[in-house]
């Protein structure tokens, strides 16, 4: 299984790229996100990859970021949900986004993306719901401590690894802003806190 390609960009296509790594041209499909965050022909760039095969067909599909390729495959796992249409869905909205989204169950701004209706947005912010809150409240192997004693705490932690951020780096960046905003701090003004922390 090929995880993670770098090389050199060699063509750009409107849904891939061609990148050559030591003389091997490997042709990678992408959102059209990560075609414009990777670089130009000629650039150097490193892309994380998933393999699809199907009974038909076998393809490379690339990402700009690790969260990204995670979203990919959670996205995939959703019946109706093929590789075509995840990747149009992290053209039309960041991982982040696409966090949101399923947190509230906002499924128009899931059917932003081209080739997804209501009722497919509906079932992708449902199914995901409960996968995205199982690796949410997963215990963090490694990561440090939780920074949290209170609840809101422990929630603004949960909203912050849910958009892509490290354990550690979650828990720290909650940690600052906790010890900032004191006791009573609300759980959104929390979060806009350790963001503005975990930006720095």
């Amino acid at each position: 299984m090929i995880a993670k390609l770098t090389g050199t960009i060699d063509e750009i296509g409107t849904d891939n790229i061609v990148l050559d790594v030591q003389g091997v041209g490997y042709l990678v499909f992408a959102s059209s996100r990560t075609i414009g965050a990777i670089g130009g022909v000629g650039d150097g760039a490193t892309i994380y990859t998933e393999m699809q095969v199907s009974e038909t067909d076998m393809r490379l599909m690339g990402f700009a970021s690790g969260s990204e390729r995670d979203w990919f495959r959670l996205l995939i796992s959703v019946q109706g949900v093929g590789g075509k249409v995840a990747l149009a869905i992290l053209s039309a909205l960041e991982p982040g986004e696409i966090s949101r989204a399923v947190a509230t169950g906002d499924k128009a701004m899931v059917s932003r993306a081209n080739g997804v209706g209501p009722k497919l947005a509906l079932r992708i912010v449902n199914e995901l719901k409960d996968k995205v809150g199982g690796i949410a409240t997963d215990p963090i192997a490694g990561g440090g401590t939780v920074a949290a004693a209170s609840s809101n705490s422990a929630d603004a932690v949960s909203a912050l690894l849910n958009l892509g951020f490290k354990p550690a780096d979650a828990s720290a960046a909650v940690a600052a802003a906790d010890a900032e905003a004191g006791e009573g701090a609300t759980l959104d003004a929390l979060v806009r806190l350790a963001l503005k922390k975990a930006a720095k």
